[in-house]
C-alpha cells in the first residue's frame, strides 16, 4: 500500500504528530505540508494532519482536503482540549466531513497539542468573565497542561494506531 502524511501545522505540535504517522506508514518517509501541493493520485491511502481550528480542520488543511479525490484517507489531529472530549469527537466529525463522497475515511487520531500563546492572549481579551470561552481557572489549567503535548506517549499511540490501520488494510 502506497501512502502518503500530508500535514498543516501551526505552532509544530501537529507536524511532530505527522512525523510519527509517517514513520508507522512508510518507515520513516517525512511528512509532506499542505503548501507543497501535494499530488496525491499516485497513492492507495492519503493521511491528512491539522490542528484544531473553530471545531474543523484549520483553513489550509481544509483547502488541500478539497483536492483528494477517490481516496482511502485517514486523518490525525492536534488540539487544545483533551482528546476524549466532546469537542474533540465533533471535531473528527466535522473534518471527516469535508472530505468528498468518493473518499473512503479509514482511520481518525486526534491528540492534545499545546495552545498557542496568542491564541491565549486573543481569548483573554476577547472573552468576559462569564463568557463560555472566558479564561477560567480549570480552562487555565487545561492550557498550562497542554504545553506538554503531543508528549512521548502521544507520539507512541500514533505510530500504534497508524502501524495498526497499515496492517489492517494491508490484510
Amino acid at each position: 500500500m502506497k501512502s502518503i502524511v500530508v500535514v498543516s501545522s501551526l505552532t509544530g505540535n501537529t507536524l511532530k504528530l505527522a512525523s510519527a504517522v509517517a514513520y508507522a506508514l512508510n518507515n520513516n518517509v517525512e511528512a509532506v505540508k499542505v503548501e507543497e501541493k501535494p499530488d496525491v493520485s499516485d497513492y492507495d491511502l492519503v493521511a491528512v494532519g491539522c490542528w484544531i481550528n473553530r471545531g474543523t480542520a484549520d483553513d489550509k488543511a481544509q483547502e488541500f482536503i478539497k483536492t483528494i479525490k477517490g481516496k482511502k484517507v485517514a486523518i490525525f489531529a492536534t488540539l487544545g482540549a483533551y482528546p476524549d472530549s466532546d469537542h474533540a469527537k465533533k471535531s473528527l466529525e466535522n473534518i471527516a466531513a469535508l472530505f468528498d463522497s468518493s473518499n473512503e475515511v479509514v482511520g481518525q487520531y486526534i491528540c492534545q497539542g499545546s495552545v498557542s500563546y496568542k491564541m491565549v492572549e486573543m481569548m483573554t481579551k476577547m472573552f468576559p468573565a462569564g463568557h463560555p470561552h472566558a479564561m477560567t481557572e480549570e480552562r487555565k489549567a487545561r492550557i498550562q497542561e497542554s504545553y506538554s503535548h503531543p508528549d512521548n506517549q502521544d507520539l507512541l499511540k500514533a505510530r500504534e494506531y497508524f502501524t495498526e490501520l497499515k496492517n489492517r488494510l494491508e490484510g
